[in-house]
């Protein structure tokens, strides 16, 4: 196992991004930028699909979605409800109407209808007694925390108005196939010591992670919190029922209908920007990557030829460029067969005859051939 430098790393990833002049840089900002323009445009779907959804009292919602030739409506519909959140059993169980069905947790004692408990054991940057780790992710600076379990529990619910209650004033909330986050509120947060093994003590020689603890969280969805429901409504066997849609970013959250849309708008609005500012950024590097790479395409094939420029009948050449006797101090440095007869500015050898010194111009990075200084221009020189 070897040991990783950050500085060497990082020296390594700038040079990848840099290779082609620029180029994988380029194509890399331009893969980003196709990334937020694709999340700018669900983000403005969602946006105006909530804007134009209905903000329907629950009691109202038999109304809008029932059909008049059947008591129930295949064709569901996009609506944003608020109310309180309650255990189903408590509003369909009439007999024992106030016998509530919650979860209980066990660390905190709280009760609610939904309860998320993670289990994560945090580690600390440790690299061994040899020098060796397999971290890679310490190689950025960021502590190792590797999630070890998370479960989740959940008995049905529903939201109902914030009124007495009545058989028309809930909707049923079904979370099946959800991704979207939930409005969970933390009730017990608390870390424990780990329990080290010997077989824990021999990995931390050779550079994993030595464990300092175990974080154990619970979070709930307590019943009686007021939230908003945005997703597709219908009736089920006279009930209304409400789905999350997989078009949304949400589907259960405390903010009201307005608050969502200003907060969807203003990361709309981030993405347009950023999708602007990337593609332009992208477009330039790879426009400047392309003219450095064809400069250096022509360069290569005026390298291949360098005499090329010989068949030129207008060509500034003397007759007296090419002699036998010329002495062997005079001679370019670079042929060795034509008269030093240009000198380099600002450094001011003259030590190339004018074919040599207009190879060396035309370098990418021109230097003099004899004390490595850049070179601004060239100068010819004629004799007296």
């Amino acid at each position: 196992m070897a040991t990783y430098d950050p500085e060497l790393v990082a020296n390594v990833l700038a040079r990848v991004a840099l290779a082609g002049d620029g180029a994988v840089l380029g194509l890399t900002v331009a893969v980003v930028a196709v990334r937020t323009w694709l999340k700018f445009r669900h983000n403005s779907a969602a946006l105006k699909a909530i804007r134009h959804a209905p903000s329907v009292r629950i009691s109202d919602l038999r109304s809008l979605l029932c059909d008049a030739d059947s008591p129930d409506s295949a064709d569901a519909k996009l609506v944003v409800v608020r109310g309180l959140v309650q255990a189903k059993s408590l509003v369909e169980d009439e007999t024992n109407g106030f016998k509530e069905s919650l979860l209980v947790s066990p660390d905190s004692g709280a009760r609610g209808v939904i309860i998320q408990k993670t289990q994560t054991c945090l580690y600390n940057e440790w690299r061994g007694m040899f020098g060796w780790t397999s971290d890679w992710r310490a190689l950025f600076g960021r502590p190792m925390k590797e999630q070890v379990v998370t479960s989740f529990r959940g008995v049905p619910f529903v939201i109902m108005e914030d009124v007495q209650w009545l058989p028309s004033s809930y909707v049923d909330v079904k979370l099946e196939g959800s991704g979207h986050p939930l409005p969970l509120v933390t009730v017990y947060h608390q870390m424990h010591p780990v329990q080290v093994s010997p077989y824990t003590v021999f990995q931390c020689v050779f550079g994993h992670g030595y464990p300092i603890g175990l974080l154990d969280e619970e979070k709930i969805l307590p019943p009686g919190r007021v939230i908003t429901a945005v997703g597709l409504c219908s009736l089920q066997n006279g009930v209304p029922e409400i789905k999350p849609c997989k078009q949304l970013p949400c589907f259960l959250s405390e903010l009201t209908k307005d608050q969502l849309v200003a907060k969807l708008a203003k990361s709309t609005k981030v993405l347009f920007w950023g999708g602007m500012l990337l593609s332009t950024l992208s477009v330039g590097i790879l426009a400047y990557a392309i003219i450095r790479n064809w400069s250096r395409l022509k360069e290569w094939r005026f390298w291949r030829h360098p005499y090329q420029e010989q068949s030129n009948p207008h060509a500034d050449v003397r007759t007296d460029d090419v002699s036998e006797d010329v002495p062997d101090g005079e001679l370019c440095i670079i042929c060795l067969m034509r008269r030093r007869r240009t000198a380099f500015i600002p450094c001011g050898h003259l030590v190339c005859c004018p074919q040599c010194a207009a190879l060396v111009e035309r370098e990418s990075s021109p230097k003099c051939p004899v004390c490595r200084q850049s070179i601004r221009a060239s100068i010819r020189i004629y004799d007296s």
